[in-house]
């Protein structure tokens, strides 16, 4: 028994010694090889927000009226305002239209996570946000567009800054199904040896995102080769296994499920009637906890009906529309902190 105890022991010691070791013994090369402005390609526009450069998509307003709402698209995990390629321009129907890439994602800068205000969490987000209405639109109606977990920070930011948006568009939100590491795993992935694995680990991710691409498609005979390089083009950026690492240690809010009847815009939810990524029966349930809002199922379409189906996303958007902006008033005074 003495023996077994004694080897016991040393096995395990040997391994803590591993785990706090070989991390650092493993190769930390990228397989990107470009900035992020090469990347992006000569025809690319930035925005210096919060004190990173943002990738952004932006198309005028093509209607009649004098004072356009401005529409802010934010995209989901994984994405980047690729996504929104089917939807930018018939959007501008009804306000002047941008899109960005959040952290993290797309060809937006990826700086160390150690700056002042981490710009992969919550407080970093919102301070971007907060800078791009600020550059856009202080004296406008704002509508939020968020798809996915890009709604779910949609979501938030509309408690957090109530005065500064007008109307909400939640698409296939991520709220009540949430993905992420669970809330006692996050210290293991902010200590040294995770920091030094984290990002080898990640690089798989180019794999398993197609896997997940396809799964958020009905149809995913129409995920072709143009969809898939356009998802692909950030992972030729230089050090982005570093960035998505810090995405996935940063800080995240988890307290939104129980604050959605504090949700004062009016609010229309969009999703996919065959959604496999975040379940149809969520957008049924946040119909009924936010206030003021209403629901639209897109049938035979997935977890993106802006990609899938955007012809049925804009009617849908189109049939609320004076739902939404009917209320709209004079935005309030936006604090940048």
């Amino acid at each position: 028994m003495h023996r077994s105890v004694k080897v016991f022991a040393t096995a395990l010691g040997l391994g803590i010694v591993a785990a706090l070791v070989v991390p650092y013994l493993l190769p930390k090369r990228s397989t990107g090889t470009l900035s992020y402005m090469q990347a992006a390609g000569p025809a690319a526009s930035f925005l210096s927000l919060a004190g990173i450069a943002v990738h952004i998509e932006h198309r005028n307003y093509r209607g009649q009226e004098s004072d356009p709402p401005l529409i802010i698209l934010m995209h989901g995990f994984g994405a980047s305002t690729f996504s929104w390629r089917e939807v930018l321009d018939p959007l501008t129907q009804f306000g002047e239209v941008v899109a960005y890439d959040r952290p993290g994602f797309g060809f937006t800068e990826r700086p160390e996570s150690s700056i002042e205000v981490d710009p992969y969490g919550w407080r970093g987000n919102f301070r971007i946000l907060d800078s791009l209405i600020a550059h856009y639109g202080t004296e406008r109606n704002i509508v939020l567009v968020g798809h996915s977990a890009g709604g779910e920070l949609a979501a938030q930011y509309c408690l957090m800054r109530p005065e500064s948006i007008a109307a909400l568009i939640l698409v296939d939100p991520a709220i009540l199904t949430t993905g992420g590491p669970p809330p006692w795993a996050e210290w293991i992935l902010r200590t040294p040896p995770a920091n030094q694995i984290g990002p080898i680990l990640v690089g798989g991710i180019a794999k398993s995102g197609d896997v997940l691409l396809r799964k958020s498609y009905f149809n995913p005979a129409k995920v072709n080769q143009e969809i898939y390089d356009g998802y692909h083009a950030p992972m030729k950026i230089e050090g982005w296994e570093r960035a998505f690492w810090d995405f996935t240690k940063a800080p995240r809010i988890r307290n939104l499920p129980g604050t959605l009847d504090s949700i004062s815009q009016p609010t229309l939810i969009i999703s996919g009637d065959a959604d496999t990524v975040v379940p149809v029966s969520d957008a049924l349930e946040l119909e009924k906890l936010i206030p003021n809002s209403w629901l639209e199922l897109i049938s035979e379409c997935g977890h993106l009906p802006h990609e899938e189906r955007p012809a049925e996303f804009m009617e849908a958007i189109a049939s609320h529309w004076n739902e939404l902006t009917q209320k709209f008033e004079p935005p309030g005074h936006l604090i940048i902190e």
